[in-house]
């Protein structure tokens, strides 16, 4: 893949997304970025504050955030669970970017996260099997390439690293 070409991780919340791409930033030596800290930066309020208004305002942000990461070149972008949700989030982003949906299971996800910590996942594990069938029809259609997390970080991280290598 062109070096130039950035990197754009979507899934879940918990899916892997934050983790894979500083380990993949590292192992291609890219600059890494996580949309929801050039959201926070870009706003002055954390998430739960923007959400606190309400989940418009957050989204809103977020696609703001997505023209600044998207006006980058040859980084690698760990986008919100959400970023799906408005397509113009997509469009902007794959004008400069590959997407890669990393697709963990909703099984794999309550046995690892603490969804307490996650905005949309206050309401408990069955919210996550409800965003995930809510969602995933949306990540497979704006996933360029799609990347199953089954496995340990380090399978993951490799099978995605050779993926990037042969596009």
């Amino acid at each position: 893949m062109n070096d130039k070409v950035n990197i754009v991780l979507i899934g879940m919340p918990g899916c892997g997304k934050s983790t894979l791409g500083k380990a993949l930033a590292k192992r291609l030596g890219r600059d890494f970025y996580d949309a929801d800290d050039v959201i926070v930066e870009q706003e002055g309020k954390t998430i739960p504050e923007l959400f606190a208004v309400s989940e418009d305002c957050f989204r809103d942000a977020e696609v703001r955030a997505s023209r600044t990461l998207a006006a980058k070149q040859g980084v690698i972008i760990a986008c919100g669970g959400g970023v799906i949700k408005r397509p113009e989030n997509m469009a902007i982003l794959k004008k400069t970017g590959k997407v890669f949906f990393i697709d963990r299971s909703p099984d794999d996800i309550v046995s690892d996260v603490d969804v307490a910590v996650r905005p949309l996942l206050k309401e408990g594990r069955q919210k996550v099997y409800r965003l995930y069938e809510e969602r995933i029809t949306l990540y497979r259609e704006a996933a360029d390439y799609c990347i199953v997390n089954d496995k340990s970080m380090e399978e993951v991280l490799y099978a995605l690293e050779a993926l990037i290598r042969n596009i």
